[in-house]
């Protein structure tokens, strides 16, 4: 009994109905008037009528259901109209025959598929071939006069995701992979293929002959690309290619429109975009009335290129009319900006803003600009908007400074891993400072002062800072330079002060003891000094330097002291300089209660290092400072060398368009090992599988030219050793080189030895190979 579904209008003939569950599939008969949708609990029919859609049929029948009516496709017969064809997820092939009067409509099941069938395809001519890709790798051939197979296609390669029958060539169909290849198989010689290539960087999901040009064919990928082959010649041939923002589910050439096709996204978008290949950046035209992910498209008749029909997740049916599409182009904005890696500045706009000369203002580096004008000739058949652009370039100067040469520098000397923190910085500073980058070289410096390790002696820490305030820090001199260069002045006065000295340490031992029940801390500068450090002056007799040594327990000794650089030297002793006298020089040297103290005693009143936490929030505004001048490779580096130091103040976000910022113009300048070696070292998600995707390369045996199934360098065919080297014939299990115009290769060391001598292949085939 008919009922009539849940039917609203959009506007015009647009219409869509609920359905019962999310469908994964749709297919419409030959005379366009119903449409069968399919899905893991749904498999129904509905008529198409001018009121809306009118549920026919319910193919879901039994108590029980089995896994045969859990569909991932479907396929309604061009040329047999009760003929329906469902592939399950349970592996099983499924034929229906709406001409059966009982309820149950099934009539074939093949069950030779090991796992899930992800297509079928009836021969557009041929009523009785069916053809199925599955997740197992086969791709099978049904007579629906037999009770199995009668031909079984074997890619050698990962799981089938779509196979399509030519429209033009009776007995060749395609078939593309999770691997990014795509096969085309003549169903006459099931035992290899006639012809593969590489279509995309990850798996191609759908493939579509075009139905008037015999070669075309249209490929999807998770790549986000849409390609068009040209299959005509010996090699194929990419003519097209349009860049989407998801990956490509579903692919379908526009009837009676030679250059337009439909896609829709498996995942993130929900829109239906109907492409003009010629004109690949923005979409033609735009259907945006899903809520979820669109599974299923198709164009209702064969002739009829302004009604779509799509399924959704979202438990929708829809019909599309053209009429009602947005234009993308309407809404796009007519001006564009943009650098060159050299400096070069590109600025479009529309040629009536681009016509008045008044206000324009010069470009700093020479206004050398040159118009280039863009117009369209009118023509009927164009239904984009006619657009007259103008374009103007801004040269800079050859020897300006907006030259790149200081980062393509800066990227390769730079070092981001592998060193102590404190020699990355000393060394990317010495860096930065070489290539005329003072700003730069100083942030290093700075970055090290703040987080290196205080238990390090290499890095300085002044412990007497709230003493001294701006008075020049003790521990940056040579104590023995200086006691040198006052050893006469100081003969006089050596006694009082080292009496003084002895005072003061045994009031302060005394002070500790009685009011402290920790023990007292001796600091000199950076670390303890023993006696012999303290003074390192030269005395005309040995014993008189005795005399005057301090107590070996005033200064416990824990390691030896290192010498820092020293400042510049005090100025050597002259009776008439009026700037420093003796007694100047000997209260700003030896004397504890004037200036400030050479030793400080019994506790610190503050920490002897602020925390790396400190400094966070000013480490952040500084990279921020940087991205927004431009210069994200600072911000990336800085970002690398401090690790977890300044990670968490940052926002994942954030660092990912830094990384990606980075990266980009690091390619650009062609840095292959500097940009591989930033993703390896990045924590961001996103960053890190960037050198992860496609890192697989599928090759031939160089003897038989099939492809090589197994991971050893045995043929499985031929039984030949696959990589041996033309010069020394042993198998290369190293880095490889062949030539692409004889295949022929061997050792890397080898080829370059015999090629300095000799253009021709060593393998003797005659061929002229070349190194470059």
């Amino acid at each position: 009994m008919e009922k009539m579904a849940c039917v609203s209008t959009v506007s015009g003939r647009t219409m869509f109905c609920h359905l019962d569950a999310p469908a994964n599939a749709i297919s419409v008969c030959r005379d366009a008037t119903q449409v069968v949708v399919a899905g893991r609990n749904i498999f129904k029919i509905y008529a198409l009528e001018e009121d809306g859609f009118v549920e026919r049929l319910n193919l879901r029948v039994g108590r029980k259901p089995s896994l045969n009516f859990s569909c991932a496709d479907v396929m309604w017969h061009q040329m047999e109209e009760n003929l329906l064809a469902t592939a399950a997820t349970n592996g099983a092939v499924v034929t229906w025959n709406l001409a059966r009067s009982c309820r149950n409509k099934q009539e074939h099941l093949f069950t030779e598929h090991k796992r899930t069938v992800n297509k079928v395809c009836f021969h557009p001519t041929e009523v009785h071939m069916l053809l199925s890709g599955s997740q197992d790798g086969f791709m099978k051939c049904f007579d629906l006069r037999k009770k199995e197979s009668v031909s079984t296609f074997s890619g050698q390669s990962e799981s089938v995701r779509d196979v399509q029958f030519s429209m033009k060539d009776y007995f060749t169909f395609a078939a593309s992979f999770e691997n990014g290849n795509v096969q085309l198989w003549d169903i006459r010689r099931p035992d290899r293929y006639e012809r593969m290539f590489t279509a995309h960087t990850g798996p191609v999901f759908c493939c579509d002959w075009h139905p008037e040009d015999r070669g075309w064919l249209a490929t999807g990928g998770r790549d986000k690309m849409v390609k068009v082959w040209d299959m005509t010649t010996n090699r194929a041939k990419e003519i097209y290619c349009v860049q989407t923002i998801a990956s490509v589910a579903r692919v379908k050439w526009r009837p009676e429109r030679r250059w337009h096709l439909a896609t829709c996204s498996m995942m993130v978008d929900h829109n239906i975009y109907v492409w003009d290949v010629r004109r690949p950046f923005i979409p033609f035209a735009t259907f945006e009335e899903h809520k979820d992910v669109t599974t299923g498209i198709v164009w209702r008749h064969q002739h009829d290129p302004y009604v779509l029909l799509s399924g959704s997740k979202d438990s929708t049916l829809y019909q599309h009319m053209f009429k009602d599409a947005s234009r993308p182009v309407d809404r796009a904005n007519p001006e564009g900006l943009c650098f060159g890696l050299f400096g070069d500045l590109a600025f479009a706009a529309k040629e009536s803003l681009m016509t008045s000369e008044a206000g324009r203002k010069p470009y700093p580096a020479g206004d050398r600009r040159y118009p280039i004008f863009f117009f369209k000739k009118p023509d009927v058949t164009e239904q984009f908007a006619q657009v007259a652009s103008a374009l103007s370039v801004f040269e800079s100067e050859a020897d300006g400074s907006s030259r790149m040469d200081w980062f393509i520098k800066t990227a390769r000397r730079y070092l981001l891993s592998g060193k102590p923190f404190a020699e990355l910085c000393d060394h990317n500073a010495k860096v930065a400072k070489e290539l005329n980058r003072p700003q730069v070289s100083t942030t290093w410096t700075m970055l090290r002062i703040m987080f290196s390790d205080p238990g390090n002696p290499a890095q300085p820490t002044n412990h007497n800072m709230g003493k001294l305030g701006n008075i020049p820090l003790m521990n940056s001199f040579n104590l023995k330079e200086m006691s040198s260069a006052l050893n006469e002045r100081n003969k006089e006065n050596r006694q009082d002060n080292l009496h003084n000295l002895e005072t003061n340490l045994n009031n302060d031992e005394n002070e500790e003891t009685e009011g402290s029940d920790g023990q007292a801390e001796y600091l000199f500068g950076d670390a303890e000094l023993d006696d012999d450090d303290l003074y390192s002056m030269e005395h005309e007799n040995q014993a008189e330097e005795a005399e005057f040594s301090l107590p070996q327990e005033a200064f416990p000794l824990r390691h030896e002291i290192v010498d820092h650089p020293s400042a510049p030297e005090p100025p050597a002793e002259k009776p008439e300089s009026p700037q420093v006298s003796g007694s100047e020089a000997e209260s700003f040297c030896l004397t504890p209660m004037e200036s400030f103290s050479l030793i400080s005693v019994s506790q610190l009143l503050f920490q002897p290092q602020l925390p790396p936490s400190f400094f966070c929030p000013v480490v952040r505004e500084m990279l921020d400072y940087y991205s927004e001048q431009g210069d994200v490779q600072m911000a990336v580096s800085v970002l690398i060398v401090l690790g977890d130091r300044i990670r968490k103040e940052i926002d994942e976000l954030t660092q990912e368009h830094w990384y990606m910022s980075y990266i980009d113009l690091l390619q650009r300048f062609e840095l292959w090992n500097v940009s591989n070696e930033v993703i390896k070292l990045s924590t961001c998600s996103a960053i890190t599988c960037l050198n992860q995707a496609s890192t697989t390369l599928h090759i031939n045996c160089s003897n038989c030219k099939r492809p090589m199934s197994n991971k050893g360098w045995i043929c499985d065919r031929c039984h030949q050793c696959a990589s041996v080297c033309a010069v020394c014939h042993h198998v290369v299990k190293g880095l490889f080189v062949w030539c692409q115009g004889c295949s022929h290769g061997g050792h890397l060391e080898h080829v370059m030895e015999w090629l300095k001598s000799s253009n021709h292949c060593p393998a003797g085939c005659g061929h002229l190979c070349e190194y470059t």
